[in-house]
């Protein structure tokens, strides 16, 4: 059995484990393929050299909504960071998208920062990772200026309402441990109608560690935790949806 963290973020400078212990204890309990996503351009420029150095690990680049602000008029930064797009082992953009819970950055910036990002993909034929929260509104009229974007909504809390939005544009639903601790009934209900054939695990370490480890900081490891809930909740064997996401994951980014 395989298992895939499609998002994770071990290579941060302060992550508080050692990256290469996590790592290898990940691929003690069968999860043996990880993607480090960047959300700024230092630690992009982290995930792509972290990723050079270990095998099946691979990088995703990108510029988060909150530090919009920082970057679409840093001409030189965005510079820097399109050359990071043609790096080895580099498979996506992002984390990127639209953040208007938070909105450290004004709507109008995020909204630059993230056709900037679309139109690198676009570039260099990358699927990307977004980061949406409380912004599908604005985000979906972004999105379909484009055409043949392929790409994961990363940390899925939304509803089945959403659920048809990203499903019917053929795109991917990342979801990890908040699944195992929500109470909230329709996020819980959207998770049991993800189509087996969009669905990715995911981290997000060192965020949302998973019940029973609530406490602790989060590893690759723990996916296979949010897989074995995921199982329970939606009738499905571990085996079934480790080898249903593995085989996702490897098609949308080519690992």
């Amino acid at each position: 059995m395989e298992l895939v963290d499609s998002h994770c973020h071990i290579h941060f400078p302060d992550y508080q484990l050692d990256p290469d212990q996590v790592r290898l204890d990940a691929q003690q309990d069968g999860v043996n393929r990880l993607i480090c996503v960047g959300c700024t351009l230092q630690d992009s420029q982290g995930a792509v050299e972290y990723a050079g150095r270990h095998e099946n690990v691979w990088a995703s680049i990108g510029l988060h909504p909150h530090e919009a602000g920082l970057y679409v008029h840093d001409h030189t930064a965005l510079q820097a960071f399109r050359d990071l797009a043609s790096k080895p082992k580099v498979v996506a953009i992002g984390e990127c998208g639209l953040d208007y819970y938070y909105e450290h950055s004004s709507r109008e910036d995020q909204k630059k920062l993230l056709r900037f990002q679309l139109d690198l993909a676009v570039e260099h034929n990358l699927p990307l990772i977004f980061h949406i929260r409380d912004a599908f509104e604005d985000f979906w009229p972004i999105f379909d200026e484009y055409s043949g974007l392929t790409g994961v909504v990363h940390s899925f809390t939304a509803t089945s309402h959403e659920l048809h939005q990203i499903v019917s544009r053929e795109l991917y639903v990342g979801l990890n441990g908040i699944m195992t601790f929500t109470k909230d009934q329709k996020q819980l209900e959207a998770a049991r109608a993800v189509p087996l054939d969009h669905l990715l695990l995911e981290t997000d370490a060192p965020f949302l560690t998973p019940v029973p480890f609530r406490g602790t900081i989060c590893q690759p490891k723990h996916v296979r935790v949010t897989a074995e809930f995921l199982g329970g909740l939606r009738g499905e064997s571990l085996e079934t949806i480790a080898a249903a996401t593995t085989t996702n994951a490897k098609r949308l980014f080519k690992l």
